[in-house]
């Protein structure tokens, strides 16, 4: 087996890298690995790092077997008859990458999704998700800064690595402001980690509801205290799980007591979203800024006014609740939308180290292995047709639904 680490042909180019150089190194020299680097201008760890590391670079990747990647490869530059990893958002039929998925199948490509290499349990192996929380966390307050002039806050992107972002925040006097998170994913987890190294209180979901403070709080919503069942019974997070479509939104008191939304939920398609354009345009709607790290977009999506995905490059767009369309943000009327999809991007270095770890204690013996059930599971596509398992996706494919 020959393992290429591709160039991110996305644009705009994501820096992220699936394997470092000294992890790339270790395959080399420790595990007889053979592997070779796609020479980019655009990583976060440079040609030059992966040469003094002793990594084999090239121009071409032709005759690698097996392609790690991490944002979508575009159509134009995928290789037919290989083994492609990156995260394709494709699983939930998003219609923005289905030419992309015709397209890996017209091309004989086995597809391994990151988001779909699970344990038994069905929990992921591999994941960026803890950085997108960190960077959303700190990004909404960056925002704030900005809606509010209340302070003025480095972007992560500008920072070298997280060390120095928690050396910011020490000098850091935060407004007294009221912040709800969602998920206690690895998303939400990351978040609540950055809000806590910032200094800012955690608080109860009923405290965080009932009491004022002079101080900054946040609190960190379990989905028994956003959802509840239709049929009134106690909730139960099996059965939200298996039946979302049979549940309805209780988030509606957050709404109005809290100033930032940081949402870091994994949403399922049927589940209820968290609340409605119209609730948005009450003058109870207390929320000035809303981090959607999830970032479905709407009209599917657990927030509706996630009309796109936001960028690094330019983070922010406001949404105007009486009339449903975009606008300038910071404005009275406007709701400061956050919701950047590649947001580990803005912490590439830290990103990637753990992604490369995760990779190589939880993805690279499977791979090694011929027989192994997290692949094969994992496999969206194979011998030009959807597996077993994502057989599902066949109207989605077919432009059907």
């Amino acid at each position: 087996m020959k393992i290429g680490i591709i160039r991110e042909g996305k644009t705009p180019p994501d820096s992220r890298v699936p394997l470092t150089p000294p992890q790339c190194a270790g395959l080399l020299n420790e595990q007889q690995i053979d592997l070779v680097v796609q020479q980019s201008p655009n990583r976060c760890y440079t040609d030059e790092e992966y040469a003094a590391a002793g990594v084999p670079l090239t121009t071409d990747v032709e005759g690698c077997e097996v392609l790690l990647g991490v944002k979508e490869v575009p159509i134009e530059q995928l290789l037919p008859n290989k083994t492609y990893f990156f995260f394709s958002h494709t699983i939930k039929k998003q219609a923005y990458n289905r030419n992309l998925l015709q397209a890996v199948l017209q091309k004989n490509i086995r597809l391994i999704d990151w988001e779909t290499l699970t344990n038994r349990n069905n929990q992921r192996l591999i994941a960026f998700g803890r950085f997108a929380g960190m960077v959303g966390a700190h990004n909404a307050l960056v925002t704030y800064g900005l809606r509010t002039g209340a302070f003025s806050l480095k972007r992560m992107k500008d920072c070298y690595d997280y060390a120095e972002a928690k050396a910011l925040y020490k000098q850091m006097e935060w407004p007294a402001v009221k912040i709800v998170l969602t998920g206690t994913g690895r998303v939400g987890n990351g978040a609540a980690d950055v809000l806590r190294d910032m200094g800012i209180r955690q608080v109860s979901v009923p405290e965080f509801l009932t009491e004022h403070y002079e101080e900054a709080v946040f609190t960190q919503l379990l989905c028994s205290d956003y959802a509840t069942r239709l049929d009134h019974k106690p909730f139960s997070k099996p059965y939200f799980y298996k039946h979302p479509e049979l549940h309805r939104s209780i988030f509606g008191p957050f709404t109005k007591v809290a100033d930032i939304m940081i949402n870091g939920i994994y949403w399922d398609n049927n589940a209820p979203a968290f609340f409605t354009v119209e609730d948005m345009a009450h003058a109870d709607f207390n929320i000035e800024v809303i981090a959607d790290v999830t970032c479905d977009i709407a009209p599917v999506s657990s927030i509706p006014s996630t009309l796109r995905a936001s960028t690094i490059a330019d983070p922010i767009f406001g949404f105007n609740p009486n009339t449903g369309q975009e606008a300038v943000p910071h404005q009275v009327d406007v709701i400061d939308m956050m919701t950047i999809d590649n947001l580990p991007n803005e912490l590439p270095r830290d990103a990637s180290a753990a992604f490369g770890e995760q990779f190589l204690r939880n993805i690279l013996p499977e791979l090694l292995n011929s027989d192994s059930e997290v692949i094969t599971k994992a496999t969206i596509t194979k011998d030009g047709a959807l597996t077993r398992h994502f057989e599902y996706l066949r109207n989605y494919v077919e432009g059907i639904e």
